[in-house]
């Protein structure tokens, strides 16, 4: 049987929003949310995170909580990726990234069950290829043999910093990849941003969970709360995402 596991990538010095992901609502920092959202999809869970100083903090973080880390590269992000799964002897990789406390893990469980039952190790899926989904849901599926190909032979800086841009564009190995795309059913709602980059995003974090309790809600419920809530989701709708 395929060993699949979660790998989020997290560190603490991010250039917009430093220590993002200890911020707190509710009383709790943002990562607990992500973490426990993502254990929803019944896999276990990775934090790969640097060997920074910085990042002490979120290794005795994991430590605390009893969740399993690596610390590797700060700039080579495929690096850490690829020894985290090594280290932990995955077999299919999940990645998603620590700046989404809202992921939803039963998405997640959902669709590794369909990569497992096609069994095709070329084969990378993802709710973001053609993107119906919010920021702040992303989830990439692929497996280890991908990963071990882009990681030995991924050699731009921004191949090496995002991990898949190997996997999904390097004609060495994008003309033998298979792609499938999660679509969200019930329609579009790519215009929403509920990731953690900056203050504004932070912001609209903050108000849908405390005041109205989104880290408890299943993704159906928590895409008509983003619809019904009009004046939280302007406070961010102006943000660019950061390119690749």
């Amino acid at each position: 049987m395929q060993r699949a596991g979660i790998i989020s990538q997290v560190r603490m010095g991010s250039t917009r929003l430093p220590s993002k992901v200890l911020l707190p609502a509710v009383g709790h920092p943002l990562l607990d949310y992500h973490v426990a959202r993502a254990q929803q999809s019944g896999l276990p869970i990775y934090l790969a995170t640097t060997t920074e100083p910085a990042d002490d903090e979120l290794a005795a973080y994991a430590e605390s909580h009893g969740l399993p880390y690596h610390r590797g590269s700060e700039a080579d992000v495929l690096a850490r990726y690829y020894e985290t799964a090594q280290k932990f002897g995955l077999d299919v990789v999940v990645r998603v990234t620590s700046d989404c406390p809202l992921v939803d893990g039963p998405l997640i469980g959902a669709a590794v069950a369909r990569y497992l039952e096609e069994g095709n190790p070329m084969v990378y899926r993802s709710n973001s290829i053609v993107r119906t989904f919010p920021r702040g849901l992303d989830f990439e599926i692929f497996s280890m043999e991908m990963l071990a190909e882009a990681y030995a032979n991924a050699t731009l800086p921004y191949e090496r910093e995002h991990v898949t841009p190997y996997i999904k564009a390097n004609p060495a190995m994008a003309d033998r990849v298979i792609y499938r795309d999660e679509v969200w059913p019930g329609g579009d709602f790519s215009r929403f941003r509920i990731t953690l980059d900056t203050a504004e995003d932070y912001e609209v974090l903050r108000r849908l969970i405390e005041e109205h309790h989104a880290e408890q809600l299943n993704a159906t419920d928590l895409l008509a709360l983003l619809e019904a809530r009009p004046e939280i989701m302007a406070l961010n709708a102006h943000i660019e995402q950061k390119t690749t």
